[in-house]
């Protein structure tokens, strides 16, 4: 239990929900209540009604699930997007940064994370066979892999190689221009988007 600190149960209250947002610590957090305390009412209101809004309304795409307004992102639904070629993410930010490349025109698969026994987090808690389903049904060319280059990741990688290896499809691998260990959301655009252009076949190795 919380021992109270300041003058205002609400305060309190506010701040212990922002504070539950990654990366918010307590001061932070009260930093932005006492921020949303100075707005006008209905700038605040502006904020929670967006806030409330996209928690209700914001959809995952049936087909790659992606964030989306609809039932098709606009990636998806866009009939000028290479539609032979899956690029495979982790999760949503980093369909945001290889987008921001501006080196990809094709689809996008996210799996919602990643294959780590550690977490708990096993191929059934992914997206992998709705991959091998967009594979079997779509006119699909190549599939490139673009997970972070940490322990999990190519443990993924290596999984999805092994489901899709029966398949007549080209298994390609972002060049390792991304250091070791690290995300691929926090890759520089240029080191992430000659990643994508360099990209190799991979062999399941």
């Amino acid at each position: 239990m919380i021992t109270q600190q300041y003058p205002s149960q609400l305060l309190e209250r506010a701040v212990q929900e922002f504070s539950k947002l990654p990366g918010i610590g307590r001061k932070t957090a009260l930093r932005l209540v006492l921020y949303q305390l100075r707005q006008d009412p209905q700038d605040v209101q502006s904020f929670v009604d967006a806030i409330a809004k996209m928690k209700q309304e914001v959809h995952y795409c049936k087909r790659c699930h992606n964030i989306s307004d609809s039932d098709l992102c606009p990636i998806c639904s866009n009939q000028r997007r290479d539609a032979s070629t899956i690029c495979v993410v982790e999760n949503i930010q980093d369909v945001m940064a290889v987008e921001n490349t501006q080196q990809y025109n094709g689809l996008y698969h996210v799996l919602g994370g990643v294959i780590s026994p550690m977490d708990g987090v096993g191929p059934a808690d992914l997206e992998i066979d709705s991959l091998v389903k967009r594979v079997e049904e779509e006119d699909i060319q190549e599939v490139i892999l673009a997970l972070s280059s940490t322990m999990e990741g190519d443990t993924t990688n290596f999984y999805i190689f092994r489901k899709l290896a029966s398949y007549d499809v080209k298994l390609s691998i972002i060049a390792r221009g991304i250091p070791v260990g690290d995300e691929l959301e926090y890759a520089d655009e240029v080191t992430l988007g000659r990643s994508i252009l360099n990209r190799t076949p991979f062999d399941g190795k």
